[in-house]
């Protein structure tokens, strides 16, 4: 990419379930010591939904504060993308609930689904969108409420996840150098069975014979993933900027997929500076494609990053999916 995608985010908003999880809770219904679990996942608390909470308003809620805070009102918002990891049904697409639910009414409204990495590619379309003079105010949602399809008899995935939404405003560049950089998405196929809710689409209906209720549960093979991407991911970012597997050219600040543990630790490999890598594995869990954009709000929200920094928002997904983006705030 010689020009950068003209970019300018706007503002950043979060929502978050008001239930606590400490680790040991979670260990408890899985069966699993306290110290153990979070030695295995890093996470020391995360945030699972109660009562009438759902990733439905959540979603609205982040949207709201983050329109709010961007300085806009709903109706100047022409194009709204939900990137979502967990659905909120198949049919309709989940950015015509989430528009109904805000009041949105006559915007493109559409969904960007890459699991983890379902943000990631809505920014870079939103960028694209933009470029192209077909959207101004772009409202990005990531909703997530992956608690209610934990299997507990998989303590690797039940111990790491959490709910929670926040969404993002973009638009136009605002000076010169500020937004996409770069932007490489890379698919290894070999992966696909390693992260899957096997149930719920044309292939294994409820009414399939062979269908058992485990089918509609998270199901997560963590050291194989952990394994392919050891693999993969160095010559990826060798594509997305040399020199990446080694360093951080260029590069202010890493805001990360919140994987876990074992995942941000790999990037330690890589020579990336725990003190310039944003990190909320611990207090959130992985919020699946929540997860980035959490991030991102919470580093912006202290101050850690700021305008003009140069984030690596990076991270796989199940398919297996590598996604990473040079952006300039």
């Amino acid at each position: 990419m010689n020009q950068p995608l003209g970019l300018h985010v706007r503002s950043t908003a979060q929502a978050l379930p008001a239930r606590v999880v400490p680790t040991a809770e979670a260990a408890a219904l899985c069966g699993v010591a306290p110290e153990v679990a979070v030695k295995r996942t890093g996470v020391h608390e995360r945030r699972w939904l109660s009562g009438d909470e759902t990733a439905l308003t959540l979603g609205a809620q982040a949207a709201r504060e983050a329109v709010a805070a961007a300085g806009l009102d709903l109706a100047q918002i022409d194009t709204l993308l939900n990137a979502s990891g967990s659905q909120l049904q198949p049919i309709p697409d989940g950015a015509a609930l989430l528009a109904r639910e805000l009041g949105l009414r006559g915007a493109a409204t559409y969904s960007l689904h890459g699991t983890c990495l379902s943000f990631l590619l809505a920014l870079n379309h939103a960028a694209l969108l933009i470029g192209a003079g077909q959207a101004r105010h772009v409202l990005i949602i990531s909703s997530e409420a992956g608690s209610p399809g934990l299997n507990v008899r998989q303590p690797e995935s039940a111990l790491l996840i959490g709910d929670g939404a926040a969404a993002v405003v973009v638009g136009p560049a605002e000076r010169e150098g500020q937004g996409v950089h770069a932007m490489r998405v890379a698919t290894y196929p070999e992966g696909a069975d390693h992260t899957r809710i096997r149930g719920g689409g044309s292939l294994l209906t409820p009414r399939h014979p062979d269908a058992v209720p485990d089918d509609f549960t998270f199901d997560m093979h963590g050291l194989s993933v952990l394994r392919l991407a050891s693999q993969v991911v160095p010559d990826f970012l060798e594509g997305l900027r040399p020199g990446l597997s080694t360093g951080l050219p260029g590069i202010d600040r890493v805001v990360p997929h919140q994987a876990s543990a074992a995942g941000l630790d790999l990037m330690r490999r890589y020579g990336w500076p725990a003190e310039r890598t944003e990190v909320t594995l611990t207090h959130l869990g992985n919020v699946i494609a929540a997860s980035l954009p959490l991030t991102l709000h919470q580093a912006r929200s202290s101050g850690r990053v700021k305008a003009g920094d140069t984030l690596l928002l990076v991270g796989t997904g199940a398919g297996l999916i590598a996604g990473g983006m040079i952006l300039r705030l």
